[in-house]
């Protein structure tokens, strides 16, 4: 609840408000707490003040029942014995808030993407925890990929591009250096957990324009975005890798802001403890320097984790308002995560933090925030107030019917452009085109040459035989001119003969008749 220009929290054990400076709220803060001790109420009760407040607010959703924010809570005897109990009677009102709903598998709101582009190498490389080779030949992939105009905008983006590149290694050789194939392979092992779990839906197009959350509504109240993350949360990998590329996107894309009388927006990471968990030294610096410079843009961030031991160090320092539930103390790694908690607060005189922390009951939280001044408060054990909005989940029709009016149906449908998948894809079959084409040509000019062939022996082979049967026309001419000669010779033989009878007759005649 948003009173007297603050957020107003709930009372102290001496019946004193508890409230959060709206100016410090971007100084970030720590919602901890065991399971069924109240951190999500207090989280929907800082949600709803913000947006009072004109503050956009953004929350993840684990466990499905905080969609009861668009609603209007309800009344109850005991309800409205808490209202008077808290004296906000003249304020208090049961309401719902202007929300957008999101969802990474756009099944319960609007899908929410970023490009392979977008989280860029260092934080994949980072999320995949790579080696150094092989974040080095990822920063040549993507290196690569921007001089080629290659844009990389989901998975099959970037495994067309290794596979690309590892087809074309020994040409980038000297203009990228040593690409390896292990390297290569590491890389692409590292891409299988987070397709697995989801991230060909979360990599895509269109991407998430961050200033989408950065709205209020026509009352100029701050528009809550409310992430279901119910089943994103069962991939650990893919949750944490869309907190960090969230922070990030955050600081890179907003202006400095500097000191303000409130922040630009809030964010509340539920389940913080899983983008800490088995996360590498170097991904916990980089989260550090987010967090710590994130606050100049205007932007506060609250971690919501079941012990403070959940969040390391380095960023547990960054956050300065605390609100603490119970805590269980039965095995000496929870009495020392209790005695770490109670540690951690500017002590109250009034009791013991370290016993109180352990006997909270449920709606009651230890709160310490930054005054005016920046400065720590002492310790409260608070009484935290009741959320205005309904305490269970939506109906689905009225989630529907928020979606509907909300403005971003922009982003309920995949847009395929053509990027390096498309682009390479297309190479590849205008190679294979070339190559069935020159094949082709081939085997034409192939069979071409054979037909050629063909023809020069058939022609070849009709040339002898025309010469053979004009060899044998000749020989049978000369032999009939033989034959023509001897029956010339025969004949003239003949005739000689017969005029030499017919000679010879007529001579004997002559004599015959000289005698007579």
């Amino acid at each position: 609840m948003f009173k007297d220009g603050k957020v107003y929290l709930g009372l102290s054990s001496d019946n004193k408000p508890v409230s959060m400076d709206l100016a410090m709220a971007n100084r970030h803060g720590l919602i901890a707490g065991a399971s069924g001790t109240g951190k999500t109420i207090t989280m929907k009760v800082l949600a709803e003040s913000f947006a009072d407040a004109g503050v956009p607010v953004f929350m993840s959703d684990i466990k499905g029942d905080v969609s009861g924010i668009i609603e209007a809570g309800e009344s109850s005897d005991k309800m409205e014995e808490r209202i008077d109990r808290f004296a906000v009677r003249d304020i208090f009102q049961f309401k719902g808030y202007t929300t957008t709903f999101w969802d990474v598998y756009g099944q319960q709101g609007h899908p929410v993407r970023a490009t392979i582009s977008d989280m860029g190498p260092d934080l994949l490389s980072q999320v995949f925890n790579l080696t150094e080779a092989q974040e080095g030949v990822l920063n040549i992939i993507f290196k690569i990929a921007d001089d080629k105009g290659l844009l990389l905008t989901d998975l099959k983006d970037l495994k067309a591009m290794i596979a690309y590149v590892g087809e074309h290694r020994k040409e980038f050789l000297l203009d990228y250096g040593n690409i390896t194939s292990q390297s290569l392979g590491g890389i692409t092992r590292a891409l299988i957990p987070i397709e697995a779990q989801g991230g060909d839906q979360f990599f895509g197009q269109p991407d998430l324009d961050i200033h989408d959350w950065i709205r209020t509504d026509s009352n100029g109240k701050g528009m809550i975005n409310l992430l279901n993350a119910v089943q994103l949360v069962q991939s650990p990998k893919l949750y944490a890798m869309f907190l960090l590329w969230l922070m990030s996107e955050l600081f890179e894309s907003l202006p400095e802001a500097g000191d303000s009388d409130k922040p630009k927006l809030v964010f509340f990471f539920d389940e913080a403890h899983l983008l800490f968990t088995d996360t590498p030294k170097i991904l916990v610096q980089k989260i550090e320097q987010v967090v710590k410079l994130i606050r100049s843009k205007g932007v506060g961030i609250y971690f919501v984790t079941q012990s403070p031991a959940d969040i390391p160090d380095p960023v547990l320092a960054q956050l300065s308002n605390r609100i603490q539930h119970a805590l269980r103390a039965y095995t000496p790694a929870e009495q020392k995560a209790v005695k770490t908690a109670a540690e951690s607060f500017r002590p109250n005189p009034s009791f013991d933090t370290s016993t109180v922390i352990s006997t909270l009951g449920v709606g009651q939280a230890l709160v310490s925030t930054l005054d005016g001044e920046g400065i720590p408060q002492m310790v409260e054990q608070t009484a935290i107030i009741l959320p205005q909005s309904k305490m269970a989940p939506a109906a689905p029709e009225n989630i529907q019917q928020a979606m509907a009016d909300d403005g971003m149906s922009k982003y309920d449908q995949t847009v395929e452009n053509d990027s390096a998948y498309e682009l390479l894809q297309a190479k590849q079959d205008e190679t294979q085109a070339e190559a069935q084409l020159s094949a082709e040509r081939e085997a034409f000019e192939k069979e071409k040459a054979e037909y050629a062939a063909a023809k020069e022996k058939e022609s070849e082979a009709q040339a002898k035989a025309a010469e053979k049967a004009q060899k044998q026309a000749e020989k049978a001419a000369a032999e009939e001119a033989k034959r023509a000669e001897r029956r010339r010779a025969k004949i003239e033989s003949q005739v000689i003969s017969t005029a030499s009878q017919l000679i010879k007759r007529g001579i004997l005649n002559t004599l015959k008749k000289s005698f007579m």
